[in-house]
């Protein structure tokens, strides 16, 4: 059997290490960053927790004969992406990816594009606004230098320490989030702006359509630059890449 490393933490990495799972002739393991307090079930052996960078990540590689990485971590986990990209280079292990196309404005949307959560809160301008939060423990943090807005923080886990503002309303919730409901959620909380990363896929899009319609400003984070290697846009699409690479080699015409 060959050994598959799964670097996980979305949707769809759940869905290929199931779908590889049901294969049979893969020995895999699926590894989570650990910063979800209660990740969902899993379908496969999972581990938890960073490996020590690059050189860390190279190391359990070969000390677990890997014979493929697979990373298909967050679009915006640029730096577990870029050691991945290291590690296979140095332990010289195949390696593929899970590369989520990002979500591309259309006719009524009113994007403000920004490069991290800093720009998010000067983008935010000086009249108070009702903004609504759509983002990770990590970036939340930065709103508190914007204290005359009032925050609703909708995230997968509690937001500890609490946001340091005099008006913060917290939403625990873990998506798909349908757009019928995110239209209620905005309309409820009287929202005047987003902010959100442009994740991309169908699980959170029900906001950017919801906001849409209601007219409501969105402001999103850029992409950020993540490293060149083989790649595919779906699961499905990067099944097929891993049954080429699991074929015996007069299949794949070695």
């Amino acid at each position: 059997m060959k050994t598959v490393l799964i670097l996980g933490g979305t949707t769809e990495a759940r869905l290929l290490a199931a779908k590889l799972a049901a294969r049979g002739d893969l020995d895999i393991t699926l590894s989570l960053a650990g910063r979800t307090e209660k990740p969902v079930e899993q379908p496969v052996p999972v581990r938890t927790g960073g490996f020590g960078g690059a050189q860390g990540l190279a190391d359990w590689l070969a000390g677990h004969k890997t014979d493929l990485l697979i990373d298909a971590t967050h679009p915006y986990a640029a730096r577990i992406s870029a050691n991945a990209a290291e590690a296979a280079r140095i332990s010289r292990v195949p390696i593929l990816a899970l590369r989520r196309p990002g979500w591309e404005p259309v006719e009524g949307d009113r994007w403000t594009l920004v490069d991290d959560a800093e720009q998010a809160v000067g983008a935010l301008r000086e009249k108070p606004r009702r903004v609504f939060l759509a983002l990770g423990r990590q970036e939340v943090a930065a709103f508190e230098n914007a204290p005359r807005h009032a925050y609703i923080i909708r995230s997968v886990d509690p937001i500890e320490p609490p946001l340091g503002v005099s008006d913060a309303t917290y939403i625990l919730a873990r998506g798909p989030f349908a757009e019928a409901d995110e239209r209620v959620l905005l309309t409820k909380h009287r929202i005047d702006v987003i902010v959100a990363k442009n994740s991309g896929g169908q699980a959170t899009y029900g906001k950017i359509a919801a906001a849409r319609e209601l007219g409501i400003e969105v402001i999103l984070f850029r992409r950020p630059q993540l490293p060149d290697v083989p790649s595919a846009p779906s699961v499905a699409a990067l099944v097929a890449m891993v049954d080429h690479f699991a074929a015996p080699a007069e299949k794949r015409g070695v």
